[in-house]
């Protein structure tokens, strides 16, 4: 995307997120920040219960990595003059304001493609930008994880509440690629047709996306089926060679093995109970399935006999599939995520060591992602407003009307 320029007006993690993946791929972004206050998710001086470092706060470099920020008041007419500007040179226009606060900035579809009417215009909402709620604002783990379904098909019906979403900023990360993957679509139909498009990707559509295949059956039969069994419950009668299971040092794993004929020898050797792939209750799949619970406690106690770094090296060479449980700190050091490249450094703006991120899914002709950290708020006010052809008397007097910072 080398050569697309993206105009954002967005705070937080969902819709800035899109600008992230969009500067992975070469795009400039251009980031609108308040003046004084900046992105409001500067001001988090907690993420959880974790103490935010402001220098380090990885809160930030994750939806914004790659970035220029421009400090720019757009609520006076002389920021919006410059917005404008900004809008005329740009592809793309980017903004998760809710409909009220578009109106009354002057930034709506109309407003910004009286300036610009080849200008792709992007919504990110919580909610949808259409119907009684369209006006409501909202966060992931509202919109995404407990309206979406999420919340609903992970909590087994034993416990007492709902769990709540796997940290921070789960469905504003992936809400962000579908909103990226969708402005490639616009780029791509403008430029073979012409025509700008107006993209609408909400935390609500991305959630049910997300539990689609769930949702489709639900509908199908106008039943629930689905319960998510409390951890440590087999599902009787299930494959016996599929599921979590735990290692002598209380970590876990995941086994799958779908069609258990073709791997029944295979998993009984690795598990140091290769007999078991001659006892005529096991030998074969249907056989298997119709001894599944006497398999499933020899297969669990087989695990249970050893730590998971016992494991880890001798289901190397297992044909079947499997996965150990881990922890995000490990899936930083992950042989196959390193060489992949889904692990890059940016430098710190606080002059420490690098700041390792995670890089955005989608690579092109087999190169990793390269970007640099993000901005400071209004690190790049002066050069953004010298390239739309002001002086620095202009800039200068901006900053003391407190337009520009």
């Amino acid at each position: 995307m080398q050569g697309v320029r993206v105009l954002e007006v967005a705070q937080f993690t969902f819709v800035p997120a899109a600008g992230g993946v969009l500067t992975d791929w070469g795009a400039d972004v251009v980031k609108i920040e308040h003046p004084e206050r900046g992105d409001a998710q500067r001001g988090l001086v907690h993420l959880q219960n974790l103490a935010v470092n402001p220098l380090r706060a990885t809160h930030m470099q994750h939806p914004n990595r790659g970035k220029r920020s421009v400090g720019l008041d757009i609520s006076r007419a002389e920021g919006r003059e410059l917005l404008y500007k900004l809008a005329a040179q740009s592809d793309v226009f980017l903004t998760n304001y809710l409909p009220t606060a578009r109106r009354k900035l002057g930034i709506d579809v109309e407003d910004i493609r009286r300036h610009n009417p080849k200008i792709i215009y992007v919504r990110g909402t919580a909610l949808g930008d259409k119907g009684p709620e369209r006006e409501k604002g909202g966060f992931d783990s509202t919109a995404f994880w407990a309206r979406g379904g999420s919340a609903s098909l992970v909590t087994p019906k034993e416990l007492e509440g709902p769990l709540t979403q796997p940290g921070p900023a789960y469905g504003d990360t992936i809400g962000g690629m579908n909103i990226a993957g969708g402005i490639a679509a616009a780029l791509f139909h403008r430029e073979r047709t012409g025509e700008p498009s107006e993209v609408d990707v909400s935390l609500l559509s991305s959630g049910v996306w997300a539990t689609a295949a769930s949702i489709d059956v639900c509908l199908d039969i106008n039943q629930v089926p689905f319960h998510n069994p409390m951890p440590g419950t087999p599902r009787h009668g299930a494959n016996p060679l599929t599921g979590v299971f735990r290692t002598a040092d209380g970590r876990y794993l995941n086994m799958t093995v779908l069609v258990p004929d073709r791997y029944l020898r295979d998993t009984f050797e690795h598990l140091g109970i290769g007999e078991l792939a001659d006892d005529p209750r096991f030998s074969t799949g249907g056989a298997l399935l119709a001894n599944a619970e006497a398999a499933r406690r020899q297969v669990a106690d087989a695990f249970a006999r050893e730590t998971l770094a016992h494991w880890r090296e001798k289901l190397k060479t297992f044909s079947g599939q499997w996965a150990a449980y881990q922890t995000p700190l490990e899936v930083g050091s992950d042989a196959q995520v390193v060489a992949n490249g889904m692990i890059y450094e940016v430098e710190a703006a606080d002059g420490g060591p690098p700041m390792r991120l995670v890089a955005s899914p989608v690579q092109f002709d087999r190169k990793a992602i390269e970007n640099v950290r993000a901005p400071e708020a209004a690190e790049h006010t002066e050069a953004v407003l010298e390239e739309l052809g002001l002086g620095w008397d202009r800039i200068i007097e901006l900053k003391d009307m407190g337009v520009v910072s």
